[in-house]
């Protein structure tokens, strides 16, 4: 039992290396780091879509991600992020096991990123903007707006219902799903800092707003 419980210690020692902080507290790590090393764990196309000035794209689910992270100074330190959390938390444990003594992870990814206000304004329109948002929710009925993306799990979770529900409340109410990704001004514009995010409208007005999973029946009462 000593023996296990000694090798548990010695795994439970590999977090303390990381540190997940919040943008405003991330920013300025990296403003007070020299030839900060930052590392966006996303997908290719994730990453030339957007990221971080002076970071480099090393891919969390790329089979090779270890010795391409290896590649790094591990005694200095890293930044990891990925889009709202999930795969960087993942890469910064993987860092830490693999050497590297002094790693952070942006809290809530590149959306609490955007969100704080630390990514540059853009004159590109990206998808639908503002004023036809506004449009869509105008309406004498009830609109339940569902922000998603296809690498969200809570979202993959919630699809197949929103879906049914698509088609079950045609005539009563409208359920608009808008692809995050696809629609990065206005994401940005209403500073959506996670996903999913459902955002309930009558008469125009915001009544109703959820972030994050919630099950089928749940949402149900909501729009009773």
């Amino acid at each position: 039992m000593g023996f296990c419980l000694f090798i548990m210690g010695c795994n439970a020692q590999t977090s303390k290396n990381v540190q997940t902080i919040p943008a405003a507290v991330y920013a300025e790590k990296i403003k007070a780091t020299p030839n900060a090393q930052i590392l966006d764990v996303r997908s290719p196309e994730e990453f030339s879509g957007e990221h971080l000035e002076q970071a480099e794209n090393v891919n969390w689910n790329d089979p090779n991600f270890v010795s391409n992270a290896s590649k790094y100074d591990k005694s200095k330190p890293i930044f990891v992020y990925c889009k709202v959390g999930g795969r960087s938390k993942q890469a910064a444990d993987k860092l830490s096991a693999l050497g590297f003594t002094e790693v952070y992870n942006l809290e809530g990814g590149i959306m609490k990123w955007n969100a704080a206000g630390f990514s540059k304004p853009s004159d590109k329109i990206i998808g639908m903007c503002s004023q036809e948002y506004g449009d869509l929710i105008k309406s004498d009925k009830k609109i339940l707006v569902d922000f998603y993306a296809d690498w969200c799990e809570p979202c993959k979770k919630m699809t197949p219902y929103l879906l049914k529900m698509q088609t079950d409340l045609k005539g009563k109410m409208t359920l608009s799903r808008l692809n995050a990704d696809e629609n990065k001004t206005l994401v940005s514009e209403m500073k959506l800092d996670e996903l999913p995010v459902l955002i309930l409208y009558e008469n125009g007005q915001q009544k109703w707003i959820h972030k994050g999973f919630i099950s089928e029946s749940d949402l149900k009462k909501q729009l009773q």
